[in-house]
């Protein structure tokens, strides 16, 4: 498994990576379904260090940073990880990747939202030392309140 800067080539790959219109609106709420290439390369204007993991030369994992404020947080957003390479330990070594960005490149806190139905994600964030400062509530892709949870990486003392 290898990390590398998303480039427009990886674009459709990336795309595929979401297999259902609710594990979209989990990576990306604004996104439609099916993601596309369009959608990626939209992101990537308003987005920084995109980020693909490689693995037997197929991108199996993507993520990004946003809301960059260097010193104090920077945000790791649209993590999703290929069906086929879920429960792998990628999804957590991207975090790890993207959480190592924030720290050394731009000396922030490394933050994340994730729903409160994303309990595998909830819980491998968690493991990591992510810990909740504040809920925002939503309605789900199906039209369900739910709870968007707002963590960030818990201050080693």
């Amino acid at each position: 498994m290898e990390f590398t800067s998303a480039v427009e080539a990886h674009f459709d790959e990336i795309s595929q990576l979401v297999s259902s219109p609710q594990e979209l609106y989990s990576v990306c709420p604004s996104g439609t379904y099916p993601w596309d290439r369009e959608q990626i390369s939209s992101i990537s204007q308003v987005r920084s260090d995109l980020t693909v993991s490689i693995v037997d030369g197929q991108v199996v994992a993507f993520g990004n940073l946003y809301n960059i404020k260097p010193s104090q947080s920077a945000f790791i957003g649209n993590v999703v990880v290929s069906d086929s390479h879920k429960g792998k330990g990628i999804g957590r070594a991207l975090i790890e990747h993207l959480s190592s960005k924030c720290l050394e490149i731009y000396q922030a806190t490394p933050c994340l939202s994730v729903f409160n139905y994303n309990t595998r994600a909830l819980l491998l964030y968690a493991k990591l030392g992510f810990v909740p400062y504040s809920a925002e509530p939503r309605i789900s892709y199906e039209g369900k309140s739910v709870v968007l949870l707002h963590m960030h990486l818990k201050t080693r003392t």
